[in-house]
């Protein structure tokens, strides 16, 4: 019995994940209320906003406390911002929001970074203790930034009740990482009947699948038996087996990533809501612009959005169109981790964003990779995939001395006569790795039409599917399923 109660408990150990066995045990008995409470469409609202709160309780404990405060507060300022005219203001208001919610986003992310640059500083021992982050507390507060800066331009209306800004702010399949909904595109759908239609269940159990797969298999498996012990240890492995790793944590990321994403964008669409696509197969960009076109599309377009263009954009000339590249990124690495080596890896993607910009100002070429010639696409693909894998190690090392020994291995350890012997010791990793590839580079139009032949399919073959699916996912686990990466932002 203490067992079944531990469901309903918040575990620091065990924390809620998509892939885990609890969230299937709860999540199917919620969808069989679900299917009953949502024909009204106010109790269809209050239980996925109870069963969302309840979600991130489980995921991050006592914390859901502040989302409720959040919403609140976003909540009261936008209901201001809609009946006061007075320019200054709303400014006024609109600036205090934002005060407050990157004033909560900094002091749990960043406190600790601005301790050790202060006892640098002073050559003291500065600590403000232990502050635990908030799962997924930057997606949030980005989402309720973005709202109250719409609303701001008007480019929105206040949610018609504190409930309904509730219910779109803790939402659960995207609440913890993502995808960035905004609110233009999400409080129209909580007014609509639920409606799910057979293609919008046939795409979601395909994507719920895929993204499993993704994760709980390829993601999980290459990284507890190959990526994590080069990057513990660079310098006990030769250069290719150091690449490699590289390479196996680029597919890693991706499908840790993506995966999550597909199975929120899945559960969404099984509960009557429709997500925007987070992810556009990124590894095939053959330009780096065209990489962040397709990588975190919700990210991306959030900071061109409410950072980029607000600087200026490309409207300014064309060094400070370069400046305002670097600023973005410089702000978009930060906001993934308060480290150094995130700022050089977003510092590394605006020069390659600006030398891109400055690239095509002389030239007549194509902005786009998809306009290229087939020759210079696939020179571009190489290309700006090892120049984002060269970012990926900034990324995932616990220290810039870890970067200096993995590029120092790939480029003066490189010993091809080893490689037999390194993929006959590691054959199911490098299966894995080839696989993952392989599906990333797989055609849309086969992706398209598998998607198409589990929506048509009878009942009893998506159920043998599903079963299937799951029977090889935990057949393939090594151990506890790990939390998704990007839950630490």
């Amino acid at each position: 019995m203490g067992n079944f109660f531990d469901i309903f408990t918040y575990s620091p150990e065990s924390p809620m994940l998509f892939s885990s066995r609890d969230f299937l045990l709860l999540f199917l008995p919620f969808f069989a209320i679900f299917t009953v409470v949502s024909r009204k469409i106010s109790w269809r609202n209050l239980y996925l906003t109870l069963f969302s709160l309840f979600f991130y309780y489980k995921t991050g404990g006592i914390y859901f406390l502040l989302i409720i405060l959040m919403s609140l507060t976003d909540y009261t300022i936008s209901l201001f911002l809609a009946t006061d005219k007075e320019p200054k203001h709303r400014k006024w208001l609109v600036t205090t929001s934002v005060i407050l919610d990157l004033g909560v986003l900094c002091y749990f992310k960043y406190t600790g970074l601005f301790g050790e640059m202060l006892s640098a500083i002073t050559d003291g021992n500065i600590s403000f203790g232990d502050i635990f982050l908030p799962v997924g507390i930057s997606f949030f507060t980005f989402q309720s930034l973005s709202y109250v800066i719409d609303v701001y331009r008007g480019d929105i209306e206040p949610a018609r009740s504190w409930s309904d800004y509730l219910f779109y702010l803790c939402f659960f399949p995207q609440l913890v990482a993502g995808p960035i909904v905004r609110a233009k595109d999400f409080l129209p759908q909580i007014h609509q009947p639920t409606l799910v239609t057979r293609e919008m269940m046939g795409r979601g159990l395909f994507l719920i699948l895929i993204g499993l797969i993704k994760k709980a298999v390829i993601s999980d498996y290459i990284s507890i038996n190959y990526v994590d012990r080069i990057f513990d240890a660079p310098l006990l492995y030769s250069g290719f087996e150091n690449l490699m790793g590289v390479y196996g944590y680029a597919l890693q990321i991706y499908c840790d990533f993506s995966g999550y994403s597909d199975m929120a964008i899945g559960i969404a669409l099984l509960l009557g809501f429709r997500f925007p696509t987070n992810f556009d197969l990124p590894y095939r960009s053959a330009t780096i612009t065209e990489f962040w076109r397709r990588w975190h599309i919700s990210l991306s377009s959030w900071l061109k959005d409410y950072l980029y263009i607000p600087l200026g954009g490309n409207r300014k000339g064309r060094r400070r169109t370069y400046i305002n590249l670097m600023l973005t990124m410089l702000l978009g690495g930060l906001w993934h981790g308060a480290s150094g080596r995130f700022v050089l890896w977003g510092a590394l993607h605006g020069c390659g964003l600006a030398a891109h910009k400055w690239l095509m100002s002389c030239t007549s070429s194509p902005a786009l990779g998809k306009d290229m010639s087939l020759w210079r696409r696939v020179l571009g693909v190489i290309f700006t995939f090892n120049f984002v894998c060269l970012g990926w190690i900034l990324f995932r090392a616990d220290s810039l001395s870890t970067v200096g020994e993995i590029l120092s291995q790939i480029f003066t350890a490189f010993d091809l006569s080893i490689v037999p012997q390194v993929i006959a010791g590691y054959p199911i990793v490098f299966a894995m790795i080839a696989t993952g590839y392989l599906m990333h580079a797989a055609p849309k139009r086969f992706i398209d039409r598998t998607q198409e032949r589990l929506t048509n399919a009878p009942l009893w073959a998506q159920a043998a599917v599903i079963v299937a699916v799951i029977w090889f996912v935990m057949q393939m686990r090594t151990g506890d399923i790990q939390p998704f990466i990007y839950f630490q932002f």
